[in-house]
């Protein structure tokens, strides 16, 4: 965890250092602007700090106005960098030959643009449909259908409105089983009221069913899993349970648990291990990692986790970690895995080239 902190804050204060030299060499500014450019600069590095600080001190309104701030400026601060690094290439390569001053204006009309349009992508809410044919589901059942919700992010800035798009569209596809695969919730929840009862409202023939993601252990294990349990989720910890005798649903942990002394470590192999092979097995799993011991024992694993990147070109950094594609069923030795995009949004309330979705997975007896 703090080796990922320190990662994070060299990068994030390396990004502005950047911008700082950049916007330096254009408008030779000198020490009436740089102080306060500082300044304000390293209140956007240390911003996450500063939301998280405000939040314990129950300061929602202000952790809220700094989060919107803060996060949206890290958005458009990483699509600046990132457009503006691909044209220095291009002009040391004499691929495009501009001013440093174009060099400058160009990536930030580039970065406002997407940053604005990635605004309202974050609110498209896409449904996709997958339909997994397999001998297990019996024909008298003919077709079970199982909605995934992944990565809500519920908290200062995902909440009522956000959330009650993402269960329109899950009432529309009308489940007969709702799962969540981790992080429903982000950073402090104790001010989150009436967000459990939209949840709750949900009500499946054959219930509801999540597992823990990386930030219900930032968000304090035992207040994130209250949440759940108030919303109306059976949390599975390494756990299995069969649905009315025609599915099997196995859930794990997420490792994040492991700095907090709070992992359900129960083996995959040895869990999937005690399930009867002739019925489907669903496999919860918040990131999207197979365990190659465990390969053979179930039919489908439902992850998130990974946003699909949330802001290309983030994707491209986010795929040399976890290689499968988000968004597209993967085949692995035999059995699928799914990997949403995720359904809201981490950080920036932003995303580029990831839309969220909700996922509608229709199990069809073949």
């Amino acid at each position: 965890m703090y080796i990922f902190l320190i990662t994070f804050f060299l990068l994030y204060a390396s990004m502005h250092f950047y911008l700082f030299l950049k916007a330096k060499a254009v408008f030779a500014f000198g020490p009436l602007v740089s102080i306060p450019l500082i300044l304000f600069m390293a209140g956007m590095v240390f911003s996450p700090l500063t939301v998280y600080s405000l939040e314990r001190q129950g300061l929602d309104s202000a952790a809220r106005l700094t989060a919107y701030i803060g996060y949206t400026w890290m958005g458009v601060l990483f699509l600046f960098v990132s457009s503006s690094i691909l044209i220095d290439l291009c002009r040391q390569t004499d691929l495009l030959r501009i001013s440093p001053r174009i060099s400058f204006f160009i990536p930030l009309l580039i970065s406002m643009s997407i940053a604005t349009y990635g605004y309202f992508e974050a609110l498209d809410i896409r449904t996709e449909m997958v339909i997994v044919k397999t001998p297990k589901i019996p024909k008298s059942i003919g077709r079970l259908r199982v909605v995934q919700i992944s990565d809500v992010h519920l908290g200062l800035i995902v909440r009522e409105e956000r959330l009650k798009s993402i269960l329109n569209e899950v009432k529309r596809s009308e489940p007969d089983l709702l799962v969540s695969t981790g992080d429903m919730v982000d950073g402090q929840i104790n001010s989150m009221t009436g967000l459990a009862e939209l949840l709750r409202e949900i009500n499946p023939r054959y219930g509801k069913f999540a597992v823990t993601g990386n930030h219900e252990f930032y968000a304090g294990l035992e207040n994130s899993l209250d949440f759940l349990k108030k919303a109306g989720f059976k949390v599975l910890r390494g756990e299995t349970i069969s649905v009315a005798g025609i599915l099997n649903i196995a859930g794990v942990d997420d490792p994040a648990g492991k700095q907090f002394g709070l992992f359900a470590e129960v083996p995959e192999k040895r869990l999937l291990s005690t399930l009867p092979k002739g019925t489907f097995t669903l496999l919860l799993k918040h990131r999207p990692v197979v365990d190659k011991d465990a390969r053979g024992l179930f039919d489908l694993q439902l992850s998130g986790h990974v946003h699909k990147g949330q802001i290309f070109p983030f994707s491209i950094i986010t795929r040399l970690f976890y290689p499968v594609r988000a968004g597209e069923m993967n085949i692995i030795d035999g059995a699928s895995l799914y990997v949403s995009r995720g359904s809201g949004t981490w950080g920036p309330p932003v995303r580029f080239l990831s839309p969220p979705e909700v996922t509608v997975i229709d199990l069809v007896s073949d």
